[in-house]
């Protein structure tokens, strides 16, 4: 594995490389079996990656297909995760690993980012070649009974050895060192010093034998900032050249230069003046944030677009995470709709300016509009530069540097964020790298909020279409019925309430809730109430009504179960009959106050046991009255007692105005418990 592993890194042209495979023992994840060129912590945060995750090497096995990252703006807009927390400029190429017609696992390639912006066809070559003989040797491995698992440590390939110098040629090599100005060291590819100079080691104020095998960072107190740490990162990654300078204390400044190869990292280090530190500090590029900020940055904003169900949820959580983190003081968050520029959400501008932007053509010669057309972002330091990109623009907002960035999802801009400051910013590499990688996480965070409005708004209509739309008016009885869909989720299930008129004298009522929160539920609910209706229009009694449905569910086979309760009322007679399925028996209201709760003995849930019969009980309906039929939602709640609660609706039932059912009924549902579950409720009242 490892000379195969070594040669297609070495035939691709790239510097270093990634062997994931796909372990016996959990083949929904790729796992991280061997790294060239670059040591594993870099890889750390992915040593396991989900099948199903918007990573390269994941793409690339479950397409079948190469995967080209063409460098640090391409991996910001497609791959936001990895691209923050290496926010770099590097080239990666992701195959997948198989041999013959199995997949076996898939391979990252690592490339500078000043290499061409293409792969070469004798690179693809070279890829395809190495990826078959991997899979090769993973099938070999497999055959001899020694597959590689996931608790199995990945590997580190070591970089080729060069020829060792002569004596002369060292010592030659070693006063070459010697006379240049300043101090010189070597990093391997861990960051640990394998070498310094004595001039290196009294710059660092430090024994040069006391400084090997360590990592600076660590042993230099002054040197553990995160600029140290990132630069090192940045040179082991892009494979380019890396200066930053520090200030060691008290007021020695210094001047790094770090020059990479597949071997380690050679380092420079000068003295400046002291009246130059501030100047030679400020002429090194930025970074942009540090790694420990663009980890907090991730994972908050990751954390809370994660918890966002909507496009509200979204635009909410956007502006309150990023604007801070930013410092930008203002946001405009914009989609697409019929060809036009939709403006979903902002904060930090007056309606009048949103307004006469939302709904222009997506032709239009604005910057929201361009980039969610091209998904390029764009960055502008000043007003002169947005006008001479957009001629037609006003400077509507007084703000002086603004970022309009793509909202990537599924490898297409699926809308644009444009963020404003009101000091001018510059927008370094690093920092355009991050704030693409941000708006990515936030593009598909939009589109997951999209599909969740589009399967709330169609499961909402599902029903409404289930649920009666009106009931019945029937002489001598009042009804009042609610219904409030759970605050999670969906917001929809399987609750449901009806009113059956069965002649001038009798109405079926009948209230249930069908297990789960989700589409399937909404639409079982509606095969149980029509099942209801039907069995009672034919004059069936309660126990038999439950037991006809509960027939046709176990025969249905749902997977799903159901909570029900049948009323036959008697309004001529001032009788009634119940039964119920599992469900939380009725509570009456007498016509002095007192209310009793209806006990029965409860048969199972329907759509268990196809044989199952159920008890009926009746009751006294005098006029009056008030019966409470009601789903669980009404009074379970987590760590309350179901009987204390049952009972403490009971006591709001008994002090609600019997003569104003309506108003009860708003009552009721207003003193429930935070609505983690549906609540329906249905109350009815003899004349």
């Amino acid at each position: 594995m490892e000379t195969a592993m070594a040669a297609v890194v070495r035939e691709a042209g790239a510097f270093g490389g990634l062997l994931y495979v796909l372990a016996p023992d959990d083949d929904n994840a790729l796992w991280l079996a061997m790294a060239a060129g670059v040591p594993q912590s870099i890889a750390a945060p992915w040593r396991r990656v989900a099948a199903s995750d918007a990573m390269p090497v994941a793409d690339a096995v479950r397409e079948g297909q190469l995967i080209w990252v063409a460098g640090q703006e391409e991996m910001a807009r497609r791959y936001p995760r990895p691209a923050l927390v290496l926010p770099y400029d590097f080239s990666l190429a992701a195959a997948p690993v198989a041999s013959g017609a199995e997949v076996r696992g898939g391979l990252v390639l690592l490339y500078p980012g000043t290499r061409s912006p293409d792969l070469t066809p004798a690179a693809r070559a070279a890829i395809d070649a190495g990826c078959r003989r991997l899979g090769d040797v993973l099938r070999e491995a497999e055959d001899r009974g020694e597959p590689l698992r996931a608790a199995d440590r990945p590997r580190t390939l070591r970089p080729p050895a060069g020829p060792a110098p002569s004596p002369g040629e060292a010592s030659e090599l070693s006063a070459f060192v010697d006379r240049l100005p300043g101090g010189s060291c070597a990093l391997d590819m861990h960051g640990r010093i394998t070498f310094i100079t004595p001039s290196a080691a009294a710059l660092l104020g430090a024994d040069a034998a006391t400084l090997l095998g360590t990592l600076p960072w660590e042993a230099l107190p002054w040197m553990d900032v995160p600029q140290v740490e990132d630069r090192y990162r940045a040179a082991l990654v892009s494979r380019g050249s890396q200066s930053f300078t520090i200030l060691r204390p008290p007021d020695v400044w210094l001047a790094f230069e770090l020059y990479p190869d597949p071997s380690g990292i050679s380092v420079r280090i000068t003295h400046i003046d002291p009246s130059e530190g501030a100047r030679s500090s400020a002429e090194v590029p930025a970074a942009g944030p540090s790694r420990a900020t663009v980890l907090y940055h991730l994972m908050h904003l990751a954390g809370t677009l994660t918890e966002a169900v909507g496009v509200q949820d979204v635009v909410e959580q956007t502006a309150d995470q990023l604007l801070p983190a930013l410092d930008a003081q203002a946001m405009v968050l914009m989609t697409a709709e019929n060809g036009r520029l939709k403006i979903v959400g902002q904060r930090g501008y007056s309606a009048e300016i949103v307004d006469s932007f939302d709904g222009v053509p997506l032709s239009s010669q604005i910057p929201g509009s361009e980039v969610l057309t091209t998904g390029v972002p764009g960055f502008y330091t000043a007003f002169a530069e947005l006008k001479r990109a957009y001629p037609s623009v006003q400077h509507q907002d007084g703000m002086a540097s603004w970022a309009v960035l793509p909202l990537i999802a599924s490898g297409r801009p699926i809308g644009s964020l444009l963020l404003s400051y009101k000091r001018t910013r510059t927008f370094p590499p690093g920092e355009r790298a991050v704030l693409t990688s941000l708006a990515g996480l936030v593009g598909q965070a939009l589109d997951r909020a999209r599909l969740y409005d589009s399967k709330h708004h169609l499961a909402h209509r599902l029903q409404a279409a289930l649920l009666p739309h009106t009931l019945p008016r029937i002489p001598g009885l009042r009804v009042a019925a609610r219904y409030l869909p759970a605050a999670q989720g969906l917001g929809v299930g399987g609750d449901f309430y009806d009113l059956i008129r069965l002649d001038e004298r009798t109405a079926g009522a009948t209230i249930g809730d069908v297990q789960g929160h989700n589409v399937d539920a909404a639409a079982l609910m509606g095969q149980v109430r029509t099942a209801v209706h039907a069995h009672a229009t034919v004059g069936a009694s309660p126990d038999d009504v439950l037991a006809g449905t509960n027939r046709l569910l176990t025969d249905l086979d749902p997977d799903l179960f159901t909570s029900c309760v049948y009323v036959h009322l008697d309004l001529a007679h001032h009788r009634g009959c119940l039964a119920t399925a599992g469900h939380p028996p009725p509570l009456l209201r007498h016509a002095d106050g007192r209310t009793e709760l209806l006990s029965v003995t409860p048969g199972l849930l329907l759509g268990i046991d196809p044989d199952q019969r159920y008890a009926a009980q009746e009751f006294l309906l005098p006029p009056g009255c008030v019966l409470a039929l009601y789903t669980d939602g009404l009074v379970e709640a987590p760590g309350v007692d179901i009987e204390d609660a049952t009972a403490a609706l009971a006591g709001l039932i008994e002090h609600g105005d019997p003569n104003d059912l309506d108003a009860m009924a708003d009552m009721l549902v207003r003193h429930a418990p935070a609505p983690g579950d549906d609540i329906a409720l249905l109350l009815l009242s003899p004349g």
